[in-house]
């Protein structure tokens, strides 16, 4: 998680600075987003909460959305975790949101995608997404990767 911190203080920074704030939504993250965020003093000022959607089950509980909401749409790309991440930040009443799901190994996930897959979406004043293919099947690697492209992405969007 150390590399995950110089990132996580920037976005820190400009956010208290703005008095903006944050909420996360992750899947195969497992809540490393929100602990980068929440290890730099102060979060209590910019970090909303975080969410971890690892099931459906969970889905259906923390994001509050229908099914219909999501169909002709798969998870783990950039259509679905753009909807979450709009709804998140809808939820929290925050300036951003950034959501996640995908693949982090050693084998890929229902959805067809193979390991090291992640799509990422940010939602605020900017919204934008990504996906994120590492090629390796080494999950707690890919989970540091997913991460940091969500976090990287979130300083983009941030401006």
């Amino acid at each position: 998680m150390q590399e995950l911190i110089p990132i996580a203080e920037k976005i820190a920074t400009i956010l208290k600075q703005r008095k903006q704030t944050v909420v996360i939504a992750e899947s195969s993250t497992g809540g490393l987003i929100s602990s980068a965020l929440l290890a730099i003093p102060g979060a209590s000022e910019y970090f909303l909460g975080g969410l971890v959607i690892y099931t459906l089950k969970a889905r259906r509980t923390l994001v509050d959305l229908p099914d219909s909401a999501f169909s002709g749409m798969r998870a783990s790309t950039e259509p679905y975790v753009q909807l979450i991440s709009r709804r998140v930040r809808e939820q929290f009443g925050a300036s951003w949101c950034v959501a996640e799901s995908g693949a982090t190994g050693p084998s890929g996930n229902r959805y067809g995608d193979a390991p090291g897959h992640s799509a990422i979406a940010v939602a605020g004043a900017v919204e934008r997404s990504l996906t994120v293919e590492t090629g390796s099947a080494d999950r707690p690697g890919n989970m540091r990767k997913f991460a940091s492209a969500g976090l990287n992405l979130l300083r983009e969007c941030l401006g």
